[in-house]
C-alpha cells in the first residue's frame, strides 16, 4: 500500500521517516507572502470553530484518508471504541496514509493519526500518543495556539479585514491555518501537562501507562535515523524529551506498574 505526503500549509515538513513505499505529509496549501499585522481584532468562539472546521475539512480532502475497511482504520477504531468525547468535546478519529511519524488533535476534537506512526507503535504506545494529543485539547493548548496564530503575525490583517469570515480567506491564508493545527508549538509546561493526560488516558482505558514512556523512547530513537534533519520540527515542538521520559517513568514506578518487555 502506498502512503502519500501530508498536505498542510507551509514549506516545512514535520518528523518524516523515509519509507520508500510512502509519500510525505502534504503541507502545501500555497502559502503566500507575509502580511503586516497592524489592526486589533477579536474572535468569537463561533468564528474560531468555523476556522478550525474549515481547516480540518481542507486537510481531510487534500490528504489520503484511509477508508473504514482498511486495516489501519480498523485498528484505530478498535483501540478507540467507546472513546467518544473529551470533557464534552466530541472526538472523531481518522488515519492519514502518510509517512510522517506523528499525530495531532484539533480544538474541535478531530484526531488524525498517521499510518507511519501506527507502523512504529504497539497499541499501548499508540494510545499514549493519542492520549497526549487529546490532552492538548482538554487543556485548551491547541485552541489557544490556534487563536494566537489567527490574531498575531501574518494572518492578523487577513482575519480582521474579513470580519472573521472564514469563507473570505484566500487559499494561501487558509493554508497557513492548516499548518498551525499540525505544527503547533507548545511550551515544556504544556507538553508535560499533556503527558500527564496521556498517562491518565491509558489508565482510564485499562492500558499500561508505560506505553507513553515507550512511545517517547521510540520517537527519541528516530534522532539517529538516516534523515535526522526531518525530525528537528518534531523535537522542537516536543521539547526536553529526556526529562519527560524520566518524569513518566517515575510516575509508572510510583504507581506500581510493571514495564512490559519490548516487542
Amino acid at each position: 500500500m502506498k502512503l502519500k505526503t501530508l498536505k498542510v500549509a507551509a514549506l516545512l515538513l514535520m518528523a518524516v521517516v523515509a519509507v520508500p513505499s510512502q509519500a510525505q505529509l502534504n503541507l502545501k496549501k500555497a502559502v503566500g507572502g507575509a502580511m503586516k499585522a497592524t489592526q486589533a481584532f477579536t474572535l468569537t468562539d463561533a468564528q474560531m470553530a468555523d476556522y478550525v472546521r474549515e481547516s480540518v475539512e481542507w486537510m481531510d480532502s487534500h490528504n489520503p484518508v484511509l477508508p473504514a475497511d482498511d486495516p489501519y482504520t480498523q485498528r484505530l477504531a478498535r483501540l478507540t471504541e467507546g472513546i467518544t468525547n473529551a470533557d464534552g468535546i466530541p472526538l472523531n478519529f481518522k488515519v492519514y496514509n502518510v509517512v510522517d511519524v506523528n499525530a495531532f488533535a484539533c480544538p474541535d476534537g478531530s484526531v488524525r493519526v498517521f499510518a507511519a506512526m501506527m507502523d512504529l507503535m504497539n497499541d499501548d504506545e499508540l494510545m499514549g500518543v493519542i492520549g497526549h494529543e487529546i490532552g492538548h485539547v482538554l487543556k485548551h493548548h491547541s485552541k489557544n495556539a490556534f487563536k494566537t496564530q489567527l490574531l498575531t503575525g501574518a494572518l492578523k490583517d487577513a482575519v480582521s479585514s474579513t470580519g472573521g469570515k472564514i469563507a473570505q480567506l484566500t487559499d494561501s491564508q487558509l493554508g497557513t491555518l492548516t499548518e498551525s493545527l499540525v505544527n503547533a508549538k507548545y511550551s515544556q509546561k504544556q507538553e508535560k501537562e499533556a503527558d500527564d493526560c496521556g498517562y491518565d488516558f491509558l489508565v482510564a482505558n485499562g492500558r499500561n501507562p508505560w506505553g507513553i514512556v515507550m512511545s517517547f523512547e521510540k520517537l527519541q530513537s528516530l534522532e539517529g535515523s538516516s534523515n535526522p534533519g526531518t525530525l528537528q520540527k518534531m523535537f522542537s515542538s516536543h521539547p526536553d524529551t529526556k526529562s519527560r521520559i524520566e518524569k513518566m517513568t517515575k510516575r509508572c514506578e510510583k504507581d506500581g506498574y510493571k514495564r512490559p518487555e519490548a516487542k
